[in-house]
């Protein structure tokens, strides 16, 4: 289970103990991983007292922000499971889905598992403008990236660990578009993605820059749909070498 953190050092406490306390209850096997980002708040030194108090917890400390895409790049690489989970700090997503998410993966067999925060049964309540912008995005990626998905940045998603290898390298983006990025290349590989509906509440903090991020992630999606296509594009022009001999 890895744990993206920057500047959590209200919360990342008790949010280690309610993890662990509910992954004793699906698992009896599991490792916490504090990706530390960074933190000007003394977030690292409350992860690396629990890191040594606790021996399944680990915390990868970073000296500067690298984003959070980066993070969790560099905590999968360093994680032992087979199944290899992330939920947000504030545990915005209820933990009582934490266990689909893992059998997801653990027991039904699919290579990457999502929450959704934006399926028809899901249970959400958050700022009416970020529920605006988070709309207007997901419509954006579904129009041009061809997603399946309702909903790419819910921070509570499950992989299997060899699929997720086979992607995690070709992800360019080191920040908040990376969980997009990523689902939006499993599925056009023909991975099997899960996406199950969740409840959901605002945490009120946020470390995300609405107006900077989503001007950034308009910037991504146009890059990713460029890459894809050019990608499509080359794939057929190879297909049909030597149609006309």
């Amino acid at each position: 289970m890895i744990l993206p953190a920057y500047n959590e050092v209200a919360r990342i406490e008790k949010t280690v103990n309610q993890t662990a306390e509910t992954l004793r209850e699906i698992t009896s096997s599991f490792e916490i991983i504090i990706a530390e980002d960074g933190s000007s708040d003394g977030t690292d030194r409350v992860a690396g007292k629990l890191a040594m108090e606790h021996n399944y917890v680990s915390h990868l400390h970073s000296d500067s922000r690298q984003g959070r895409g980066r993070a969790l790049n560099r905590a999968f690489k360093f994680a032992s499971g087979d199944v290899l989970c992330y939920i947000d700090v504030d545990l915005a997503t209820d933990m009582s889905h934490l266990k689909e998410l893992i059998e997801s993966i653990s027991v039904d067999g699919y290579d990457f598992a999502t929450g959704s925060r934006m399926m028809p049964q899901s249970n959400v309540k958050r700022p009416l403008k970020r529920g605006i912008a988070s709309r207007g995005f997901n419509f954006l990626v579904h129009t041009f990236l061809h997603s399946k998905l309702y909903d790419h940045q819910c921070g509570f998603k499950a992989f299997k660990k060899d699929p997720l290898f086979k992607l995690i390298d070709q992800v360019q983006d080191e920040h908040w578009f990376w969980d997009t990025e990523l689902m939006v290349l499993a599925q056009s590989r023909g991975f099997k993605v899960k996406e199950f509906p969740v409840v959901w509440r605002h945490g009120g903090t946020t470390t995300v820059n609405l107006k900077r991020d989503v001007i950034d992630m308009g910037s991504q999606i146009f890059r990713l749909w460029w890459s894809l296509n050019r990608q499509s594009k080359k794939k057929k022009e190879k297909s049909c070498e030597g149609c006309f001999e």
